[in-house]
């Protein structure tokens, strides 16, 4: 009931995106405690210069990066400007492309059991052969363009916002920076579930 009521009390602006494999909010922890229901995983993005605590170490973040708070572990809220992305705990099976086929170009920054995070990163006019991805949330930090070319579908251009988080469906396709700045996000993608 607690936790309801905390996100009932939300600031309006504070959700940015909820569907049944993540809650995305700007700006507000909502699963800071451990074990919280309704809480697994939790991801804190930087959108700007951040302090946080993990343990009793205080971390300074800059815009990108990232950590990663396992569901049994407790974090007091960041100062600073973020995303908190929570895993839920008891999300559906995870859509996966018929073919699992790792992106060029990108760094890992967290591999977990279930999930794992990258940074996206495209210069201007440079492209990223065939690759797929799961179910993911992709939180853009650049704003630029992209063209896409998706397995069994025409090409299409694709305007990426800056701070707007989404959640992806699985795809596998080929795609080409044709914005004048670099491609740069942070990407939380499911894992392939075991048949």
């Amino acid at each position: 009931m607690r936790f309801l009521l905390l996100l009932f009390l939300l600031p309006a602006a504070a959700l940015a995106l909820d569907n049944e494999y993540v809650r995305v909010t700007r700006n507000a922890a909502t699963c800071p405690q451990a074990t919280m229901p309704g809480c697994g995983d939790r991801v804190i993005v930087a959108l700007d210069d951040l302090e946080i605590f993990v343990g009793y170490a205080k971390r300074n973040l800059a815009r990108g990066e990232i950590v990663v708070f396992e569901s049994a572990r407790a974090f007091p809220p960041p100062t600073g400007e973020y995303f908190e992305v929570v895993i839920k705990p008891d999300h559906p099976p995870v859509l996966s492309p018929p073919e699992i086929i790792a992106p060029e170009k990108n760094a890992m920054l967290y591999e977990g059991g279930h999930f794992f995070v990258f940074a996206e990163q495209l210069a201007p006019g440079d492209t990223r052969a065939r690759h797929s991805h799961s179910q993911r949330v992709v939180i853009q930090l650049n704003k630029t363009r992209l063209q896409q070319w998706p397995d069994g579908e025409p090409e299409k251009f694709v305007d990426i916002p800056i701070e707007q988080p989404g959640f992806s469906p699985p795809v596998v396709h080929v795609v080409k920076n044709v914005g004048d700045a670099p491609l740069f996000g942070i990407v939380i993608e499911f894992k392939p579930q075991k048949k």
